[in-house]
């Protein structure tokens, strides 16, 4: 039986979109439809093209617009492309076909990968994405120069109770106002970029579908990787504690890097005017040791 995509996003949220990649993305970015057998894929990229690509997935419900101080600063030296999620909020298109479990996530991004041509890249993603980027990691190492976890959930300890209590209103019922109320409890009432969070606030209304999810991955697949892998971690992270995590990612992953940026949190990263630079130069530290 075919299943029927949801309806495409309004106005408002597309023109709160445009809103912010005219406002904050650099000059020259380039917007980039890539079909994939499950629906088309849209990418903001930036950068020479013929450097080395980076791709950057955003967390839940984020969209790629929130890596722009990392492709402003990081464009300099590699193609970046971010990308909108199939399924969440963003400019990308779900097809028929949907996304369902990991194995589909996986080939819908080695089907981004291959219609932007990269072959080998250096991935990153933020939370949600950064489970998704882990994920693919262990399923095509080969195409994985370099791995960058930015606070990633759901990768190698649980969510603190209390974050998902706070956020359950929101999971329930999304709506502008509880995004907002989320956001300022988890970020400590940070300064957000306004242009930003009025998109991330018309994201309540978007016909997203439920993320796939689903347990971390074993210690013996991540005892087994060898990608060269950073994991940026948050201070002061109301998803978990940020301590755990990087002590679980020593365990499991003995050979990986962990940086911790004590004023961070989970949702100020990685625009934050304030935290976006620390970001950014640990990203790029780690791949000018990686360069191809």
């Amino acid at each position: 039986m075919t299943s029927t995509p949801p309806p495409p996003a309004d106005a408002a949220f597309l023109a709160a979109y445009d809103e912010v990649v005219a406002a904050t993305w650099p000059a020259g970015t380039t917007p980039t439809p890539v079909p994939t057998p499950y629906g088309t894929t849209h990418v903001n990229s930036y950068g020479p093209e013929d450097a080395p690509p980076l791709v950057l997935l955003p967390g839940g419900g984020a969209t790629s617009t929130v890596w722009y101080a990392q492709a402003a600063a990081l464009g300099r030296t590699r193609r970046v492309h971010a990308v909108d999620l199939v399924g969440e909020p963003g400019r990308s298109t779900p097809g028929e076909r949907p996304i369902r479990t990991a194995a589909d996530l996986n080939a819908w991004l080695d089907a981004v990968l291959d219609g932007l041509g990269a072959d080998s890249t250096a991935l990153c993603g933020h939370s949600y994405g950064g489970w998704i980027a882990l994920h693919h990691a262990l399923h095509a190492p080969g195409r994985v120069s370099g791995l960058i976890l930015v606070d990633p959930t759901g990768c190698f300890t649980g969510f603190r109770p209390g974050y998902l209590l706070h956020a359950l209103p929101m999971l329930i019922r999304p709506t502008a106002a509880r995004t907002r109320a989320f956001l300022e409890w988890e970020t400590d009432h940070a300064p957000l970029d306004p242009a930003w969070l009025r998109l991330r606030e018309a994201a309540a209304d978007f016909p997203s579908a439920r993320p796939v999810t689903g347990p971390r991955p074993s210690p013996e697949a991540l005892g087994a990787l060898t990608v060269p892998t950073l994991i940026v971690l948050a201070g002061r992270s109301r998803a978990h504690h940020a301590s755990r995590v990087a002590d679980a990612a020593h365990r499991l992953l003995p050979h990986a890097k962990t940086a911790v940026l004590p004023a961070a949190t989970h949702h100020t990263l990685p625009l934050d005017a304030a935290t976006a630079p620390e970001l950014t130069e640990a990203i790029g530290k780690f791949l000018g040791a990686r360069a191809e």
